[in-house]
Protein backbone atom coordinates (compact mmCIF):
# COMPACT_ATOMS: atom_id res chain seq x y z
CA UNK A 1 0.00 0.00 0.00
CA UNK A 2 1.05 3.18 -1.12
CA UNK A 3 0.40 6.21 1.06
CA UNK A 4 0.29 10.06 -0.59
CA UNK A 5 2.05 12.79 1.43
CA UNK A 6 -0.05 15.97 0.65
CA UNK A 7 -0.16 19.44 2.23
CA UNK A 8 2.63 20.86 4.59
CA UNK A 9 3.23 17.82 6.51
CA UNK A 10 4.41 16.18 3.16
CA UNK A 11 6.80 18.58 1.93
CA UNK A 12 8.65 18.87 5.53
CA UNK A 13 9.18 15.24 5.43
CA UNK A 14 10.61 15.25 1.96
CA UNK A 15 13.16 18.36 2.69
CA UNK A 16 14.23 16.23 5.52
CA UNK A 17 15.22 13.38 3.63
CA UNK A 18 16.25 15.36 0.84
CA UNK A 19 18.88 16.85 3.64
CA UNK A 20 19.76 13.44 4.93
CA UNK A 21 20.83 12.16 1.51
CA UNK A 22 22.93 15.63 1.09
CA UNK A 23 24.92 14.54 4.29
CA UNK A 24 25.24 10.86 3.65
CA UNK A 25 26.75 11.74 0.06
CA UNK A 26 29.25 14.31 1.81
CA UNK A 27 30.09 11.87 4.50
CA UNK A 28 30.79 8.58 1.88
CA UNK A 29 33.51 11.43 0.15
CA UNK A 30 35.10 11.89 2.76
CA UNK A 31 35.74 8.40 3.53
CA UNK A 32 36.85 7.63 0.22
CA UNK A 33 40.49 8.08 -1.17
CA UNK A 34 41.97 10.61 -3.12
CA UNK A 35 42.71 8.10 -6.10
CA UNK A 36 38.72 7.01 -6.16
CA UNK A 37 39.62 3.69 -4.91
CA UNK A 38 37.16 2.40 -2.25
CA UNK A 39 39.43 0.76 0.79
CA UNK A 40 40.66 -2.57 0.30
CA UNK A 41 40.34 -2.29 -3.04
CA UNK A 42 43.75 -3.77 -5.36
CA UNK A 43 45.46 -0.79 -6.96
CA UNK A 44 46.22 -1.70 -10.80
CA UNK A 45 49.61 -0.68 -12.55
CA UNK A 46 47.96 1.28 -14.98
CA UNK A 47 46.02 3.32 -12.28
CA UNK A 48 49.74 4.01 -10.55
CA UNK A 49 50.94 5.22 -14.02
CA UNK A 50 48.19 7.37 -14.95
CA UNK A 51 47.98 9.42 -11.44
CA UNK A 52 51.64 9.83 -11.65
CA UNK A 53 50.97 11.95 -14.94
CA UNK A 54 48.62 14.03 -13.33
CA UNK A 55 50.50 14.73 -10.35
CA UNK A 56 53.63 15.84 -13.09
CA UNK A 57 50.88 17.21 -15.05
CA UNK A 58 49.79 19.54 -12.14
CA UNK A 59 53.81 20.48 -11.14
CA UNK A 60 53.58 19.51 -8.16
CA UNK A 61 56.68 20.94 -6.03
CA UNK A 62 59.47 19.65 -6.26
CA UNK A 63 58.95 17.24 -9.37
CA UNK A 64 60.13 18.26 -12.95
CA UNK A 65 58.00 19.45 -15.17
CA UNK A 66 58.64 18.03 -18.79
CA UNK A 67 56.01 19.64 -19.99
CA UNK A 68 56.61 22.41 -22.58
CA UNK A 69 54.87 25.75 -21.88
CA UNK A 70 54.80 29.23 -23.38
CA UNK A 71 54.40 31.23 -20.23
CA UNK A 72 57.32 29.28 -18.53
CA UNK A 73 60.79 31.50 -19.80
CA UNK A 74 63.78 29.11 -20.57
CA UNK A 75 67.36 30.46 -19.43
CA UNK A 76 69.07 31.63 -22.08
CA UNK A 77 72.38 30.23 -22.49
CA UNK A 78 73.58 31.80 -25.90
CA UNK A 79 74.62 34.50 -24.51
CA UNK A 80 77.05 33.09 -21.66
CA UNK A 81 80.73 33.28 -22.32
CA UNK A 82 82.54 30.52 -22.15
CA UNK A 83 85.98 30.86 -22.55
CA UNK A 84 88.31 28.60 -25.20
CA UNK A 85 91.21 26.92 -24.37
CA UNK A 86 94.27 29.12 -25.15
CA UNK A 87 96.20 26.59 -27.52
CA UNK A 88 98.84 28.86 -29.01
CA UNK A 89 100.99 28.99 -25.54
CA UNK A 90 102.81 25.99 -25.09
CA UNK A 91 104.71 24.15 -22.14
CA UNK A 92 108.41 24.59 -22.63
CA UNK A 93 110.12 20.58 -22.32
CA UNK A 94 113.14 19.46 -20.69
CA UNK A 95 114.15 17.68 -23.86
CA UNK A 96 117.33 18.76 -25.25
CA UNK A 97 118.02 18.29 -29.51
CA UNK A 98 121.54 17.73 -30.44
CA UNK A 99 122.33 18.65 -34.24
CA UNK A 100 125.61 16.86 -33.94
CA UNK A 101 129.04 17.61 -36.45
CA UNK A 102 128.73 17.08 -39.94
CA UNK A 103 125.14 17.30 -39.96
CA UNK A 104 123.66 19.78 -42.14
CA UNK A 105 119.81 20.62 -41.74
CA UNK A 106 117.93 22.23 -44.70
CA UNK A 107 114.44 23.34 -43.63
CA UNK A 108 112.91 25.01 -40.59
CA UNK A 109 113.21 23.59 -37.11
CA UNK A 110 110.93 23.90 -34.22
CA UNK A 111 111.20 22.20 -30.79
CA UNK A 112 109.33 22.69 -27.42
CA UNK A 113 112.29 22.00 -25.40
CA UNK A 114 115.86 22.98 -26.23
CA UNK A 115 118.78 22.59 -28.18
CA UNK A 116 122.45 22.02 -29.00
CA UNK A 117 123.97 23.21 -32.31
CA UNK A 118 126.84 21.88 -33.48
CA UNK A 119 126.67 21.17 -37.20
CA UNK A 120 124.60 23.53 -39.83
CA UNK A 121 120.99 24.61 -40.10
CA UNK A 122 119.98 26.33 -43.60
CA UNK A 123 116.57 27.62 -41.55
CA UNK A 124 115.07 29.45 -39.37
CA UNK A 125 115.49 27.80 -35.75
CA UNK A 126 112.33 27.87 -32.96
CA UNK A 127 112.74 26.29 -29.79
CA UNK A 128 111.09 27.11 -26.50
CA UNK A 129 114.11 26.56 -24.38
CA UNK A 130 117.67 27.45 -25.15
CA UNK A 131 119.39 27.98 -28.04
CA UNK A 132 123.48 26.59 -27.91
CA UNK A 133 125.05 27.60 -31.06
CA UNK A 134 129.01 26.19 -31.42
CA UNK A 135 127.90 25.84 -35.41
CA UNK A 136 126.64 27.58 -38.20
CA UNK A 137 123.07 29.12 -38.72
CA UNK A 138 121.93 30.56 -42.29
CA UNK A 139 118.59 31.79 -41.34
CA UNK A 140 116.65 33.21 -38.03
CA UNK A 141 116.99 32.31 -34.42
CA UNK A 142 114.10 32.55 -31.61
CA UNK A 143 114.56 31.10 -28.15
CA UNK A 144 114.38 31.74 -24.70
CA UNK A 145 118.12 32.17 -24.35
CA UNK A 146 120.84 32.27 -26.95
CA UNK A 147 124.50 31.38 -26.38
CA UNK A 148 126.99 31.18 -29.52
CA UNK A 149 130.32 30.56 -29.15
CA UNK A 150 132.53 30.36 -32.06
CA UNK A 151 129.62 30.25 -34.63
CA UNK A 152 128.48 31.37 -37.58
CA UNK A 153 124.86 32.97 -37.79
CA UNK A 154 123.46 34.51 -40.98
CA UNK A 155 120.06 36.03 -39.81
CA UNK A 156 118.09 37.77 -36.93
CA UNK A 157 118.28 36.84 -33.64
CA UNK A 158 115.02 36.72 -31.15
CA UNK A 159 115.48 36.42 -27.46
CA UNK A 160 112.91 36.67 -24.61
CA UNK A 161 116.20 36.79 -22.62
CA UNK A 162 119.36 37.10 -22.72
CA UNK A 163 121.92 37.04 -25.52
CA UNK A 164 125.96 35.73 -25.58
CA UNK A 165 128.32 36.25 -27.81
CA UNK A 166 131.09 34.52 -27.49
CA UNK A 167 134.85 34.96 -28.67
CA UNK A 168 135.63 34.36 -32.62
CA UNK A 169 131.36 34.12 -33.27
CA UNK A 170 130.43 36.14 -36.26
CA UNK A 171 126.96 37.31 -36.74
CA UNK A 172 125.70 39.27 -39.54
CA UNK A 173 121.87 40.36 -38.91
CA UNK A 174 120.04 42.29 -35.99
CA UNK A 175 119.89 41.57 -32.42
CA UNK A 176 116.37 41.42 -30.32
CA UNK A 177 116.84 40.54 -26.73
CA UNK A 178 116.57 42.19 -23.06
CA UNK A 179 120.25 41.96 -21.76
CA UNK A 180 123.73 41.25 -24.37
CA UNK A 181 127.28 40.53 -23.68
CA UNK A 182 129.14 40.59 -26.88
CA UNK A 183 132.62 39.12 -27.49
CA UNK A 184 132.81 38.85 -31.24
CA UNK A 185 131.81 40.67 -34.13
CA UNK A 186 128.02 41.73 -34.82
CA UNK A 187 127.02 43.39 -38.29
CA UNK A 188 123.21 44.97 -37.15
CA UNK A 189 121.51 46.41 -35.42
CA UNK A 190 121.51 45.46 -31.58
CA UNK A 191 117.87 46.74 -29.70
CA UNK A 192 117.85 45.36 -25.88
CA UNK A 193 115.55 46.47 -23.75
CA UNK A 194 118.17 46.29 -21.01
CA UNK A 195 121.95 46.20 -20.27
CA UNK A 196 124.61 45.87 -22.84
CA UNK A 197 128.18 44.40 -22.31
CA UNK A 198 130.47 45.40 -24.65
CA UNK A 199 133.88 43.12 -24.34
CA UNK A 200 137.78 44.37 -25.10
CA UNK A 201 136.91 42.00 -28.11
CA UNK A 202 133.67 42.96 -29.51
CA UNK A 203 133.41 44.72 -32.80
CA UNK A 204 130.10 45.95 -33.57
CA UNK A 205 128.93 47.89 -37.32
CA UNK A 206 125.52 49.41 -36.81
CA UNK A 207 123.48 51.11 -34.04
CA UNK A 208 122.63 50.02 -30.83
CA UNK A 209 119.47 50.53 -28.40
CA UNK A 210 119.56 49.84 -24.88
CA UNK A 211 119.23 50.96 -21.17
CA UNK A 212 122.33 51.07 -20.70
CA UNK A 213 125.66 50.39 -22.41
CA UNK A 214 129.27 49.18 -20.75
CA UNK A 215 131.73 49.78 -23.49
CA UNK A 216 135.01 47.68 -21.84
CA UNK A 217 138.48 49.13 -23.34
CA UNK A 218 139.66 48.05 -26.56
CA UNK A 219 136.08 47.39 -27.87
CA UNK A 220 135.01 49.26 -31.43
CA UNK A 221 132.20 50.42 -32.35
CA UNK A 222 131.04 51.71 -35.59
CA UNK A 223 127.43 53.00 -35.43
CA UNK A 224 125.07 55.16 -32.65
CA UNK A 225 124.57 54.49 -29.35
CA UNK A 226 121.14 55.11 -28.02
CA UNK A 227 119.93 54.55 -24.15
CA UNK A 228 116.30 55.08 -25.40
CA UNK A 229 114.99 52.65 -22.52
CA UNK A 230 116.35 54.65 -19.48
CA UNK A 231 114.67 55.78 -17.12
CA UNK A 232 116.25 59.44 -17.50
CA UNK A 233 115.38 61.18 -20.53
CA UNK A 234 117.77 63.87 -21.49
CA UNK A 235 116.01 65.68 -23.83
CA UNK A 236 113.20 66.42 -20.98
CA UNK A 237 116.17 67.19 -18.25
CA UNK A 238 117.57 70.01 -20.70
CA UNK A 239 114.30 71.48 -21.40
CA UNK A 240 113.61 71.39 -17.59
CA UNK A 241 116.82 73.29 -17.06
CA UNK A 242 116.40 75.88 -19.71
CA UNK A 243 113.20 76.79 -18.18
CA UNK A 244 114.79 77.16 -14.49
CA UNK A 245 117.45 79.34 -16.07
CA UNK A 246 114.70 81.74 -17.73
Amino acid sequence: MTKEVSGTDGGEWYGFFTDLKDDLSQAVNELMPADGKAPGEAVKPEDVKEQAEVENSKGQPGMNDTTESSDIQKPDTGNYYRPEPDMSEKKMSDEVAVITAGMTVNGNISSEGSMDLIGTVIGNISVLGKLNVTGCIQGDAKASEIYAENAKITGEINSQGSVKIGNSTVIIGNIFATSAVIAGAVKGDIDVHGPVLLDSSAIIMGNIRSKSVQINNGAVIEGMCSQCYSDINPANFFEEFNKGKR
